[in-house]
């Protein structure tokens, strides 16, 4: 029998889809060399657009709601059961697991040992922070196929900045356009140039990467996957039920058919990860996951009909639940607050920008209705259009379905905190702490 495929899976932090192969004006050569080489995927989105949840149902191939990460790791949210991960289930079938720079890629908090924690989440070995030890390790190859999971906290803000420092010289602000929904101000303008000098870091080191692939020989028989966890840290984005919040980059090069090229337009989710890994490898999908088999999408055929994102609580308390089509995006918000919730929104001079124009005090809807193909920058609310009333209503029907059949504690009233867990807007239903943490 052949062995199964290496499975590499690179990611990062609040990248979103802005790549050079999603047509973004940024310098990311060895991303483009693997859309080149494999297949990208140009409509998939998390299934919750802050950092814990979005990884955690990547990772387990199951809604936030379903694995049980409602919140952030690092303040106190935790999976259900660590034995649904990829990584274990891969162990379990032969796999040598390896994980950089993130043990448990944020999915799981980490208090005192890394090593310890790493393999509680399916890592046989725990590479440390430095990227040597990481290329070091996958240029040895080894009996078995193995599955290493590389994690950059690259493109996440370091305080309101970023990791790398702003060079005029790379993206010159002047010359620099921030995308919908962003202003196109000076302050914003600098902002997003010093964020995309930290994606072309970020690809420069993926380049690094691959090279040690190449050096090991075994990058034919590997699965390269390049994503991230959801939109980027500026307002309107991260966070947030539209395009700008769910939109993610995926590129995945390597057997079982990710080869030539491809620009895949189906809608697909992170959740497709998990039984699509599966299948390449000839491994058993365990009942529990809710994503599909994406590879059908290779040959132009849709392989969902609906995809689904939420937030229940980032820094703070925000329940909502949307479900996306490939026409329309429906969004339907729960609990009593109905202005911007501050908190979830990373601090930057962008943020500043929106504060100073009056966001803190904007009306947020009960529901958000929007036609993606007349309206792709999902920006014109149209719940109370005649001419979409059966559109809202199927839509509705849907969601209600899909939260019954996944058992949404949503259903019946607003989410109390865990135990152990804090939030940092007073609304919350438990207990709050006035500590400003983002993830």
């Amino acid at each position: 029998m052949t062995r199964p495929p290496n499975i590499l899976y690179l990611n990062s932090h609040d990248t979103g889809r802005v790549i050079q192969p999603m047509g973004y004006a940024v310098r990311t050569p060895n991303i483009q060399r693997l859309a080149d080489e494999g297949a990208l995927f140009r409509d998939c989105h998390n299934a919750g657009p802050t950092c814990s949840p979005s990884r955690a149902a990547l990772l387990t191939g199951m809604l936030p709601h379903s694995c049980g990460m409602l919140g952030l790791a690092h303040r106190g949210h935790a999976l259900l059961d660590q034995g649904w991960t990829l990584p274990n289930h891969l162990r379990a079938h032969g796999y040598r697991t390896a994980a950089w720079n993130m043990p448990t890629n944020h999915a799981q908090p980490v208090r005192g040992d890394q090593t310890a924690a790493a393999q509680a989440f399916g890592y046989d070995t725990w590479l440390g922070h430095k990227l040597d030890d990481a290329l070091a390790w996958l240029e040895k190859p080894g009996d078995a196929p193995f599955f290493a999971s590389l994690s950059w906290t690259l493109t996440h803000r370091i305080g309101s900045g970023f990791t790398t420092k702003p060079d005029p010289a790379q993206y010159d602000p002047r010359w620099t356009r921030p995308p919908p929904p962003l202003p196109d101000t000076p302050e914003v303008r600098a902002d997003w140039a010093h964020f995309l000098c930290d994606i072309e870091r970020w690809d420069h080191e993926i380049g690094l990467v691959l090279a040690a692939l190449e050096r090991s020989g075994q990058a034919a028989d590997t699965i390269v996957v390049v994503t991230t966890d959801h939109g980027v840290p500026f307002p309107g984005m991260k966070c947030n039920p539209t395009v700008h919040g769910t939109g993610v980059l995926l590129v995945v090069r390597g057997p079982g058919g990710f080869s030539g090229g491809l620009a895949v337009d189906q809608l697909v989710s992170h959740l497709d990860l998990f039984p699509t890994l599966c299948a390449v490898a000839g491994l058993p999908m365990p009942e529990r996951v809710q994503g599909v088999d994406l590879r059908p999408t290779l040959a132009g055929k849709p392989v969902r009909a609906e995809a689904h994102a939420e937030v229940t609580y980032h820094a703070a308390y925000e329940p909502w639940r949307s479900l996306r089509t490939k026409r329309h995006l429906y969004v339907r918000r729960f609990g009593e607050r109905r202005i911007p919730v501050l908190p979830n929104c990373d601090e930057s001079p962008s943020k500043d920008v929106r504060l100073a124009a009056g966001w803190a005090c904007e009306q947020l809807p009960d529901e958000e209705l929007y036609d993606i193909l007349r309206d792709p920058a999902e920006s014109r609310n149209l719940v109370a259009d005649p001419a979409y009333a059966a559109h809202l209503r199927d839509l509705r029907c849907r969601l209600d379905a899909q939260m019954r059949a996944t058992s949404d504690p949503l259903l019946h009233g607003p989410v109390p905190l865990p135990r152990g867990c804090v939030a940092t807007h007073p609304d919350a239903p438990g207990p709050a702490t006035g500590v400003m943490i983002t993830g």
